[in-house]
This record gives C-alpha cells, structure tokens and sequence, in this order.
C-alpha cells in the first residue's frame, strides 16, 4: 500500500498575462513592466531594468529574449532552460552605474527558486554593457 501525501498536488504554474503581477517585483502590472521589453515594443532604459526583465524571461522561459538582450561576444549559440526550475523572487542588493548617462553598469541581486521542489537562491554580480543605445547583459559572477 502507498502512503499517500497531506499535501495537494499542484497543478501547472499559471500562465503570464499582461495583467499578471509582474515578477520581477516592480509594482506593476507584467505587460506595463517587463511584458513590453518581451514583446520588443521597448527596451530597457537602464541595466536594472534589463536584469529585472531578464529574471522575468527566466519566468516566462522566454528563451528568445533572454538570447537577444545577451552580448553578442558572451551569448551562447543556443538556451535550453529547465522546465523543472521555478524561478519564486528576484531581489536586487546593489547597482552601479547602468543609467541612460552610462555605457556600463552591474547589477548585484539574489534571484529565489525552487528546483523539482527543493528551494534555493542565485546569488550575482552581473554586468551590462549599452550598445548602440540598448543595454545588453555581458555576464555573471556567482557571489558566496
């Protein structure tokens, strides 16, 4: 005979709407925030904001917009993203530069999930670099 669990199943995330709160944490709807850096219609004004809808694109498993917002000399040729990591907080700890007056900037954050159930936390220091006037992420540094 199995045991079987007290806890209930959970079904499928639910999916991203426009009107979904948006993940990365900003007080706004998905399609007002990191939704309008997805669909191409924006891009983001400073590396913050890039690395904010970054972590959104992890959410969404919007691998295609995680390629273009990556430097072209540090971009993988391809992204195969884990459907079992669930990506469940971003928090952002430091920045430097990365405003509309800046061509670098970093952004230190610790990014929360949950990995076939088991918890853990992503902590960076990242880079970003603005080329032709569109912030691009460079690359990654894990912090202990």
């Amino acid at each position: 005979m199995s045991k079987r669990s007290s806890r209930p199943k959970r079904g499928p995330e639910p999916a991203l709407t426009a009107a979904s709160p948006c993940p990365c944490g900003l007080p706004a709807a998905y399609g007002e925030c990191c939704g309008r850096f997805h669909s191409g219609e924006e891009y983001a004004p400073t590396a913050e904001l890039l690395m904010r809808s970054r972590y959104s694109a992890f959410v969404a498993q919007d691998e295609a917009y995680l390629l273009r917002t990556w430097h072209p000399a540090t971009r993988p040729q391809q992204l195969e993203l884990d459907p079992g990591m669930k990506w469940t907080g971003l928090e952002i700890l430091a920045t430097t530069g990365g405003s509309s007056f800046h061509s670098l900037g970093t952004v230190t954050f610790r990014a929360r999930y949950r990995h076939h159930g088991k918890r853990g936390a992503l902590h960076e220091h990242s880079t970003f670099e603005r080329q032709h006037g569109v912030w691009v992420y460079v690359e990654g540094t894990f912090v202990e």
